[in-house]
């Protein structure tokens, strides 16, 4: 992690973590939720884009470095899954932790086609896509909760 790109991959450390490296990345990505929630939702967004396209490069070069493909301690694309959750999601402590279990619960079990594009797309693209497809199920899932309620 000396490397800069390799430090932002790994979440800023979070990522090292030799346990749950996902459920650690995803947490150290709500603090800068909490930041971006009164954002008006096309800076949000905008934020979302650059972090995503950033993200593609960081995670290809780190993984090239370490020779795996998606390797557990790379964890921005955790960051920007988070970030898609929690997209137009009435800011609350409440929110904030049941967008991290349901985002979470997505990225795990990965249903179709998330983990059809986890084991088929290689490279930066591909660590970051499974884990944006998670967040939009999760987006959905929040809005559609805060919908019924």
């Amino acid at each position: 992690m000396a490397a800069p790109h390799a430090f932002f991959a790994f979440g800023l450390g979070s990522g090292a973590v030799p346990f749950a490296p996902g459920t650690f990345g995803t947490l150290a990505a709500i603090p800068f939720y909490w930041l971006m929630a009164d954002l008006p939702f096309g800076w949000y967004m905008g934020i979302i884009v650059v972090t995503f396209i950033v993200g593609v490069w960081l995670c290809d070069k780190t993984s090239r470095d370490l020779g795996v493909h998606d390797h557990s301690g790379i964890v921005w694309d955790e960051f920007v899954g988070y970030w898609i959750t929690m997209a137009a999601v009435p800011f609350s402590w409440e929110s904030a932790l049941w967008g991290f279990v349901v985002f979470r619960v997505f990225d795990v079990f990965k249903p179709w086609p998330i983990r059809w594009a986890d084991r088929r797309v290689a490279g930066g693209f591909g660590i970051m896509i499974d884990d944006v497809m998670a967040g939009l199920y999760a987006w959905s899932t929040m809005h559609l909760w805060f919908w019924l309620h």
